[in-house]
């Protein structure tokens, strides 16, 4: 069954896939244009012309930490709604998700960095070419390395064009590329946003709409994590003239087009009176009739908690690791845990999931032909056990010492035999409560195995969607397969759920398909225990659980597969 939440455009307007709730009008205007390169000329001073090459780069890598810096203190990375209006659940938009946005600014510093970047790019320029085209030879070089390994790490080649990009405006003497500041509020609109784009948005920004993306790409990641209205895989909206008013509506996808004044000012005063509501929304998650579904949050680090939730439903510890060039100690490891056990009560934490999306230099992981099918996850522990031995230890002294609820559970479990074996492991360090993340079929098939095993069961959807569907998470032609309302990823939820339900264990859904309030009814009739999101989403599910009973939602539940 289609997604009964989405429907078609309206007369005049566009449609693509809300990916981020909240509505939001104003003049649209268009990302800035990448530099041109101007035409080679004759080297006449190499020396000069490195120079020139290290100074752009480190201008690129200055800019990226400062703005991450500006991010985790929740200063200039985020952006505020207009009209000042708060972000639902606690704390200004400003500061929601400046733990991802730092991580993920952090990351690509690191990659403007990387010396072999920098000793490529000089050797071009030894071999005759200036400047700007030895910095576009390098990080075309770069790209190409990356695109030849497949999967995820194909897709992380558009980060490396971004990064070129700057490089080569910084070279030049030009602005670089990246979010217009016109000195008044205005939606956003681009074929694509790279990580750095979307994590370095100002205040005047107050909605996104891309022509490209799927529900699951760091637009829209961070966009829910900032309570900023979002529309991904929008056809036709760079072809709109920049200053049209348009209408954005991160719920159903819906674009507005020529918008009157009038009409601007009703979907603003319609945008604040629903974020005024949620704001004041609170209390434990609950159908109409009492049923209890635990309200959780996604996290990286202590700076993403906010009040409101009923705990955290997923610590993703591997942001401690994505800027390292040396594995974090076993002390640092638990200084982290413990930042976050001090202040969050139940905390599920996840191991570190590395590999694929998240390439750790300090693992030495050699490259794979298809890495989203090789060493990932719970996989990495077949070739470095270490890893897994030390922060393992980590959370079990930090929950020590805190008293802390602490969950644990292992990224791309796959079969029983693995299940089994990571819960020895984490048991035999006083870690009672462990579980398996679902994000292979194969996992969801024989769910009720994993739970012979494991005491818990998290659906991670995003890549459970990747895998079900042969379906890359971030491809911007794929969007529909991995919307969250297909039938086939509904019934392994179902699956997953029936087996939780018979073993009388709790089965929760931590993937971005939780933090749809349209959705929460279906996975809730579906039997899913717990559902864990951005913080921005809480109160909105909490809401919509609020307005149906049990039976209702198992009802939706039925419709939908």
């Amino acid at each position: 069954m289609a997604d009964p939440g989405r429907p078609a455009a309206p007369d005049g307007g566009l449609a693509g896939l809300g990916v981020s709730q909240g509505r939001a009008a104003g003049p649209m205007i268009r990302m800035a244009p990448q530099p041109a390169l101007p035409s080679p000329r004759q080297v006449a001073d190499p020396a000069a012309e490195t120079a020139a090459v290290v100074k752009a780069l480190e201008s690129v890598t200055a800019d990226l930490r400062q703005r991450a810096a500006n991010a985790a203190r929740g200063t200039g990375g985020g952006a505020t709604r207009e009209g000042g209006g708060a972000a639902p659940g606690g704390g200004d938009a400003a500061q929601a998700g400046g733990g991802d946005a730092a991580e993920i600014l952090d990351a690509l510093a690191m990659i403007a960095d990387d010396p072999m970047l920098r000793e490529d790019a000089e050797a071009a320029v030894r071999d005759g070419l200036d400047a700007p085209h030895a910095l576009d030879a390098a990080f075309t070089h770069h790209r190409e390395t990356l695109a030849a390994l497949g999967g995820y790490l194909a897709e992380r080649a558009a980060d490396l064009d971004d990064l070129k990009h700057r490089a080569v405006a910084a070279c030049l003497g030009l602005p670089m590329p990246g979010i217009p500041a016109p000195g008044h509020p205005y939606v956003l609109v681009a074929e694509d946003l790279s990580p750095a784009d979307t994590a370095g948005l100002g205040t005047d920004v107050v909605a996104l709409v891309t022509e490209k993306g799927g529900p699951t790409s760091h637009t829209a990641i961070l966009a829910r994590g900032r309570g900023l209205p979002a529309v991904v895989a929008c056809a036709g909206i760079t072809a709109l003239t920049d200053g049209t008013v348009i209408s954005v509506d991160g719920k159903t996808g819906r674009i507005g087009v020529g918008l009157t004044d009038e009409a601007v000012a009703e979907v603003r005063r319609s945008d604040r009176e629903e974020r005024e509501r949620l704001a004041n929304s609170s209390g434990p998650g609950r159908t109409a009739d009492g049923h209890p579904v635990k309200l959780l949050l996604n996290i990286g680090s202590a700076a993403d908690l906010r009040p409101g939730a009923e705990g955290v439903g997923l610590f993703r510890t591997e942001f401690l690791f994505l800027d390292r060039k040396r594995e974090p100690s076993f002390e640092e490891q638990v200084a982290a845990y413990t930042e976050v056990f001090a202040r969050a009560g139940t905390v599920v934490v996840r191991t570190l999931d590395a590999g694929t999306d998240k390439p750790l230099p300090f693992l030495g992981l050699p490259p794979e032909p298809n890495p989203a099918l090789g060493i990932r996850g719970l996989r990495v522990d077949r070739v470095l056990p270490a890893v897994l031995d030390t922060q393992l230890d980590a959370i079990a002294e930090a929950a020590r010492a805190t008293g802390a609820d602490a969950w644990v559970m292992a990224p791309m479990v796959t079969t029983p035999a693995e299940a089994a074996g990571f819960a020895r492991r984490a048991r035999a360090r006083g870690l009672t409560r462990v579980g398996a993340m679902v994000e292979v079929p194969a996992a969801a098939l024989l769910a009720d195995r994993l739970l012979a095993e494991v005491d818990f069961l998290s659906i991670g959807t995003n890549d459970l969607s990747q895998y079900t569907f042969a379906a890359d998470r971030q491809h911007p032609g794929l969007a529909d397969l991995l919307d969250p309302w297909q039938p086939a990823l509904l019934k392994l939820i179902a699956a997953c759920a029936d087996a939780g339900r018979a073993a009388g264990k709790p089965v929760g859904v931590c993937g971005e398909a939780a933090g749809d309030p349209r959705l929460a009814p279906v996975l809730v009739g579906l039997g899913v225990t717990s559902l864990s999101m951005a913080a921005v989403c809480v109160p909105s599910v909490r809401e919509e659980l609020s307005q149906h009973t049990l039976e209702e939602c198992r009802e939706l539940a039925a419709l939908a597969q």
